[in-house]
């Protein structure tokens, strides 16, 4: 063999070897995956059996040893904060005794709030200007689609922005707290979910005008002068695309220029519970820069099963930076005891990094067993 060919050969060979060792090692990285390295957090609404706080103590631990990692207590239901507040009307500060108890068991705690939704009576009476507004001229400050308590504020008004950020810096300062989870961060359901519609007594095969925002005047001035156009005055509102997309890129800006730089700026991690049909919440959450995302992969409301919980992890997974956490939400009531261990087994498979569950208080004794017996700690 010619030297030029010998080396040209031996070069081959060698790149062949080396893409071979390759493969191997991330071949062995993938099966280093386990399911007992997955994080897993648990949304906490209701306090009633946190008398004292050795009973906060108690609980804390029983589901540390269950294979929680994570506490998402409700500290801000769009009425009420359950922290000191000196902006938000005042609660019992569940958040600071959790907080205290949390660290003495080792778990991490992330405040949870309605973000978008503002039932504080003070605020719908003196800001009525504040809140999103449908295609017939509606506010939600008066009348709310679905459910009374669909009282979201508009992302474009400069004094929601105000108050969001002010919100956000005192909840964020306070101490211990490991990072802060947003919910409702989004605009009302243009279409809610197939399985929901028969709840509302409602058919949505389209968008109509009684669930679309927002058409505030700040909204329609904004659009006007970026296109040249008043969004009142499409006929189809939900095929032109500019208009569309402003919607999407309202939220995104509120979350990426105000939200996410108050909660950065108190070193805390910053996540949020993110929509499956994300087009019908104006949610683009894959633009958001957060430290991890929960879609909230709610089967039943969507009448789909295992494999469209799979399918959404692997969506998340190739969409979002790999920088960023992926964690399934379950909705727990939707599961028996060994239907939750399987959605457990299947989120992992689909690259999970861990799953929610909502809530604690849906979580029975038999779904504690066979949650731990999913991870393989007991």
């Amino acid at each position: 063999m010619k030297r030029r060919n010998f080396l040209k050969f031996l070069t081959l060979s060698t790149a062949a070897l080396l893409s071979g060792q390759l493969t191997n090692i991330n071949c062995m990285k993938q099966q280093v995956r386990r399911i007992t390295d997955m994080k897993n957090w648990i949304w906490l609404y209701s306090y009633e059996k946190f008398d004292t706080d050795e009973s906060i103590f108690n609980y804390l631990s029983e589901i540390k040893s269950f294979g929680i990692h994570a506490l998402l207590p409700q500290v801000y239901n769009s009425k009420v904060a359950h922290y000191q507040s000196s902006r938000l009307p005042n609660a019992e500060p569940m958040l600071e005794r959790i907080i205290a108890q949390a660290k003495r068991v080792g778990l991490e705690v992330h405040a949870w709030i309605w973000t978008m939704p503002c039932n504080m009576e003070d605020i719908v009476q003196q800001h009525p200007e504040w809140y999103v507004v449908n295609r017939l001229d509606e506010s939600a400050a008066d009348k709310p689609a679905y459910v009374n308590h669909y009282k979201f504020l508009c992302p474009n008004q400069p004094g929601v922005r105000d108050f969001l950020r002010g919100n956000l810096e005192e909840l964020a300062a306070i101490e211990g707290l490991d990072g802060v989870h947003f919910d409702y961060i989004r605009f009302p359901d243009v279409i809610l979910a197939v399985n929901l519609q028969p709840k509302y007594g409602i058919v949505q095969d389209k968008e109509y005008p009684q669930y679309d925002y927002c058409y505030c005047d700040v909204c329609r001035d904004s659009f006007r002068r970026q296109a040249g156009i008043d969004p009142l005055t499409l006929k189809v509102p939900a095929t032109h695309e500019a208009w569309v997309r402003f919607r999407y890129d309202s939220i995104t800006s509120l979350v990426n220029d105000v939200l996410i730089p108050v909660v950065r700026s108190k070193q805390r991690h910053v996540f949020a519970a993110v929509f499956p049909n994300w087009q019908h919440v104006r949610q683009e959450w894959w633009k958001w820069n957060l430290d991890s995302v929960m879609p909230m992969l709610y089967h039943r409301y969507y009448d789909a099963g295992y494999d469209w919980i799979q399918s959404n992890i692997r969506y998340a997974v190739k969409t979002l930076p790999s920088s960023a956490s992926i964690y399934s939400g379950l909705e727990v009531k939707a599961f028996d005891e060994h239907e939750l261990g399987v959605a457990v087994q299947k989120s992992f498979e689909a690259g999970a990094d861990g799953v929610s569950l909502f809530s604690a208080r849906g979580m029975t004794d038999e779904h504690w067993r066979a949650f731990a017996a999913t991870l393989k700690i007991r």
